[in-house]
């Protein structure tokens, strides 16, 4: 069996770090994730997928991703079962993440502008006298 799931999407609130009563880290948020196409005459419908996070994938999320960022998540699907409290037996989806990613530069998110490219190198235009031929023995390097 093949269980593994890739997203990308935005955070819809900021992930908050918690711990068992171990000490094991886990963080559980959503994520708005954009449909691939829109239904004829109209506009592109976006779900909210819950997702869970342990340990360093945990703290790598609530360290670095804020609501609003974009975040791309490897994971697998799983459903878990829990009882409301009206005493009905619910069943809940969502992302076990495995890994969390950047998609976007620190540019694009809000972060330190990136320094401005270098200037090009300017070439003069050359002539044929210009080059020197090179004696070839026929054996490459290689």
């Amino acid at each position: 069996m093949f269980n593994k799931a890739i997203f990308v999407g935005r955070l819809t609130a900021d992930a908050e770090l918690k711990q068992t009563p171990n000490g094991v880290s886990v963080t559980s948020f959503s994520i708005a994730v954009a449909r691939s196409h829109a239904p004829k005459g109209g506009e592109r419908q976006t779900d909210f997928l819950d997702i869970v996070a342990w340990r360093q994938t945990a703290e790598f999320i609530c360290r670095y991703f804020t609501k609003g960022k974009a975040i791309l998540i490897e994971g697998s699907i799983q459903t878990r079962t829990y009882t409301d409290k009206s005493g009905q037996n619910r069943r809940a989806w969502e992302i076990v993440a495995d890994s969390a990613h950047f998609v976007e530069s620190k540019n694009a998110s809000g972060g330190n502008p990136a320094p401005a490219p270098a200037p090009a190198p300017e070439y003069s235009s050359g002539g044929v006298d210009d080059f020197a031929d090179i004696d070839d023995d026929g054996d490459f390097p290689f």
